[in-house]
């Protein structure tokens, strides 16, 4: 079980954790040991409440494929136990990053003094620019 929050967990069977072959540079324990693990995530079969999973599918983030499946490679430490908790860690840092509701963005106008200096600055490049045109040649 994976406490998120005070009121939101995810059972054991929600979550499927495979030890794997970790990628990299060789060494004596390369092709003996399967320390690496790969954990996927069904967001639209687990218990999360609806909320939680309509804003993780619309995250734009690689870890979560079309089907909406969370996948999560971790090998980053030499033992199964702690590339695992490695990767609890970073599931639960997922889901508890779309907990917070999104600000509502308020739309703004520029101020008059930032767009005059923005006019300005183009109004100097045009004039650099045009500095660097070779003169024109006129037949008298």
């Amino acid at each position: 079980m994976l406490d998120i929050s005070n009121n939101v967990s995810l059972a054991a069977w929600e979550i499927e954790l495979t030890a794997i072959r970790s990628m990299g540079n060789g060494g004596q324990r390369v092709n003996k040991v399967a320390t690496a693990i790969h954990l996927r995530f069904d967001i639209k079969r687990s218990s999360l409440p609806d909320i939680f999973k309509k804003r993780l599918l619309s995250l734009k983030d690689t870890r979560i494929t079309k089907e909406g499946v969370v996948i999560i490679k971790a090998q980053s430490f030499r033992t199964q136990e702690m590339n695992k908790e490695d990767a609890l860690n970073r599931l639960k840092e997922l889901i508890t990053s779309v907990m917070v509701a999104p600000k509502k963005r308020k739309p703004t106008k520029p101020t008059k003094g930032s767009v005059q200096r923005r006019l300005t600055s183009k109004a100097n490049k045009k004039t650099v620019k045009q500095t660097r045109q070779k003169p024109s040649v006129r037949s008298i």
